[in-house]
């Protein structure tokens, strides 16, 4: 059977143990395989001298390869057969360098193929890595200031002693280098340094990519980046009320809002930020969300194992994620996405694997019908108060986020607390403006945007 397949991926034949040391790394750095001692190239069987002197040599050689090379002995006749294990810590090399199987050979690694196997067995990781050209005058001492309040944690000490006992960064000879942690966290303005570490969020008319109705690029930093995406589906997104009767009413998103933010912190954490071509991607069509991390499955986590096994590719990144309660505990996040969608008794997300890992939320079928009587609801009272003609010249103002200054100047309005009583109050309310930093209703840079999704249907 293997003289008829002849030599392979994971078969090699040989007649002496000249190079074996080679192929013992080609295919523990690859998938394993056998090696026939005593069988040509030209599949025609030679026989081999097999002896526990022979034996021991060849356990010496694969004793030589570093690290070592598992390796285990079987005979048939006069062949010896030598299985070489998948090796568990790659890569592995013989004195002449390192080799990976490829084909029926065992092909020598240049320099930029053993980088590139290196990351994608995880042995280097981009957050560990040193930004040599990030220096102070890039760091945002106030964006580090509002990390440390988000998670509860006390100025005890100098930035860079804190930033090295948050394993961002590292003091070498009295100099703080800085890790690409934070780089992505604290940059000035992380697109300074990174083009391809955007959040890019998309609106497809119809369900696919043929025309594309709107496109944001956000790249500040990670932690504003999440939050600028989720904010951009709050706005394009449907909503639907309830009302029972009772002054307030309930707000219900065709999509629990908090399935797509763990969505997004998922992508922005696990995503391959070695693949400089692609970017997070949240693309909105007409029956469907996409959310789309470039990089597919960390190595060593199975599909099989998907959502349920917890394996960082970016442990830094996730470690500072989680101090600010972005992320819960670990391996808990697509779980708790399924949960939330089952509640609000839409489709189970689905996931989909190749060079990404592509979540898909299927959209609420809300009618036409239901939607003009969603927005009368929401905007009979506002109209009321603000007026008709006013609403909408309003509304599409804040197409794009106005500060409170802004809109009172458009209106030609110098009275603040009139403003805020009888116009942004009730446009508030009806759920017919949004605050783009809600949990901070009286931020300086508080800015108030048009939620289109009731807005122009």
């Amino acid at each position: 059977m293997v003289l008829a397949e002849g030599e392979g991926y994971r078969i090699e034949f040989k007649e002496q143990l000249s190079n074996l040391d080679k192929e013992f790394v080609g295919f523990a750095n690859a998938s394993g395989g056998f090696i026939f001692l005593g069988i040509a190239d030209d599949k025609s069987v030679k026989g081999f001298d097999i002896t526990n002197k022979v034996k021991s040599q060849i356990q010496d050689i694969a004793r030589n390869c570093d690290p070592p090379v598992q390796i285990l002995f079987e005979e048939f006749q006069n062949i010896l057969i030598v299985e070489v294990r998948e090796g568990t810590d790659k890569p592995y090399r013989c004195t002449s360098g390192f080799y990976n199987r490829t084909g029926p050979n065992a092909q020598k690694m240049n320099r930029d193929e053993i980088l590139e196997f290196v990351k994608s067995e995880g042995k280097v990781r981009f957050d560990e890595l040193i930004k040599r050209d990030f220096s102070a005058d890039d760091f945002d001492e106030t964006k580090f200031d509002q990390f440390l309040r988000k998670a509860g944690i006390s100025r005890v000490m100098e930035t860079t002693s804190m930033l090295r006992n948050l394993h961002a960064a590292e003091i070498q000879q009295s100099q703080c280098f800085y890790y690409n942690t934070a780089v992505l966290f604290f940059s000035r303005n992380l697109a300074d340094h990174y083009f391809h570490t955007c959040v890019t969020c998309a609106i497809y008319k119809g369900v696919d990519k043929v025309t594309v109705l709107d496109r944001k690029d956000f790249n500040r930093d990670i932690v504003e980046s999440i939050d600028e995406a989720v904010l951009y589906l709050k706005q394009h997104l449907k909503v639907r009320y309830e009302f029972d009767g009772s002054p307030a009413r309930r707000e219900i998103p065709e999509i629990p809002y908090e399935a797509l933010r763990e969505a997004i912190i998922n992508a922005v954490i696990h995503r391959d930020y070695f693949e400089k071509g692609a970017n997070v991607m949240i693309e909105i069509y007409d029956d469907r969300v996409e959310i789309t991390s470039p990089g597919g499955l960390p190595k060593g986590l199975k599909v099989e194992d998907f959502g349920k096994v917890s394996l960082l590719r970016n442990p830094n990144i996730a470690n500072l994620m989680q101090r600010i309660e972005y992320i819960e505990k670990m391996g808990t996040g697509v779980m708790r996405m399924q949960k939330l969608l089952a509640e609000a008794g839409l489709e189970p997300l689905k996931y989909e694997f190749s060079g990404f890992v592509r979540a898909v939320f299927r959209r609420f079928p809300v009618t036409e019908q239901v939607t003009e009587q969603v927005t009368e609801q929401a905007t009979e009272q506002a109209t009321e108060q603000v007026g008709g003609e006013k609403l909408h010249a309003i509304l599409d103002f804040c197409s794009e986020a106005r500060s409170r200054e802004e809109i009172q100047v458009f209106l030609g309005l110098k009275h603040r607390e009139h403003f805020r009583a009888e116009i942004l109050a009730p446009l508030l309310k009806a759920g017919l403006l949004v605050p783009t930093i809600p949990d901070k209703q009286n931020s300086p840079k508080q800015k108030y945007i048009t939620v289109r999704s009731l807005w122009n249907e």
